[in-house]
């Protein structure tokens, strides 16, 4: 039974590491559908930011499920100070990369208000 939890532990952590894969790889394939339908109703610009939206919410969501795996792995499974320097580095660096592509998904930063949609 001492070897139930760890176990368990472990493969949840690699199931939600696989989401995370999977939330980057199927929204980037879908980001590339979508573009390739929307570059021809749309402007090129137009259809370029849709897909570097669409691609960078994508790349969120993994980077969020592999923040998420990440801490119970740390918490869980090794809890040694090593593991929990190394898991501040990662997510340091991964919530640099999500301030990142907010910025260039919406344009501004995540304190900002949202600006008004002009109507054209």
């Amino acid at each position: 039974m001492d070897e139930f939890l760890p176990t368990l532990l472990h493969w949840t952590t690699r199931a939600i590491e696989t989401a995370g894969i999977l939330a980057i790889v199927i929204g980037s394939v879908a980001a590339t559908v979508a573009w390739l339908g929307d570059r021809r109703r749309m402007p090129g610009e137009a259809a370029f930011h849709a897909y570097r939206s669409a691609l960078g919410r994508s790349i969120l969501l993994g980077l969020e499920f592999l923040v998420a795996a990440d801490i119970i792995n740390t918490v869980a499974i090794e809890p040694t100070l090593q593991s929990v320097a190394v898991l501040a580095g990662i997510v340091a660096i991964r919530t640099f990369l999500s301030i990142s592509l907010e910025v260039e998904i919406e344009g501004r930063w995540p304190w900002q208000e949202r600006r008004p949609r002009r109507e054209d």
